[in-house]
């Protein structure tokens, strides 16, 4: 069931976390899309950036200095309500890529309002997680936590994932569609994201 109350427009901002850069298929972008794609059925817009596309410093600053291309998407993500990190499993591990982009975030732990709340307090994060082996959940659980202490609040249901069977080669993108199962779950984390975004919109979090 879709949203139908008069509410402001969201928006969302997909981070994949792909090791491969464009214009190479990516079966975390195409994940990702398919959740925008879902909160679109809720009157929620958005974009894709593939972190690897760009030059992001390590470092857990907001800005690293010359070339860093981090603060150029951060200004996305201030603008957004609802985060997608999607990644690849890489080794039993969400991908480097990712990795990086938890660290870049910390730097908001330092970032906070006049109320003393994080600048990404209220904003939804949720996650995506493709793979031929299993390690989605652990992946899911890590990306949880530090997206949580960075700030963000995660809604119920709110990861989606696949993963081949052990030792299997096919990648997501190769599949004839979707599996129902994968569908139902990203459909869910949609509009789950969607209502909680507009909650926290309407009621934000007190201020010390």
């Amino acid at each position: 069931m879709t949203d139908t109350a008069p509410t402001p427009p969201l928006r969302a901002l997909a981070l994949v976390c792909s090791l491969k850069p464009s214009p190479a298929p990516s079966s975390s972008e195409l994940l990702a899309r398919q959740v925008l794609d879902q909160l679109a059925q809720h009157g929620v817009t958005g974009d894709v950036v593939r972190v690897v596309d760009h030059d992001v410093k390590p470092g857990v600053e907001i800005d690293m200095g010359e070339g860093d291309a981090w603060p150029a998407i951060r200004e996305q993500l201030m603008a957004a309500d609802i985060l997608i990190v999607s990644t690849p499993t890489w080794v039993g591990h969400m991908s480097s890529v990712a990795q990086r982009v938890l660290e870049r975030l910390d730097g908001e732990l330092s970032e906070t309002d006049d109320s003393g709340r994080p600048l990404v307090a209220g904003k939804v994060a949720v996650t995506a997680v493709v793979g031929n082996e299993d390690g989605a959940h652990k992946i899911t659980a890590d990306l949880f936590q530090g997206l949580n202490d960075i700030g963000f609040t995660i809604p119920s249901q709110g990861g989606t994932y696949w993963n081949d069977v052990a030792m299997g080669s096919r990648d997501y993108q190769d599949l004839d569609e979707t599996p129902e199962a994968v569908a139902s779950t990203t459909a869910t984390l949609a509009e789950n994201a969607a209502h909680l975004a507009r909650a926290l919109t309407a009621t934000p979090y007190p201020g010390s």
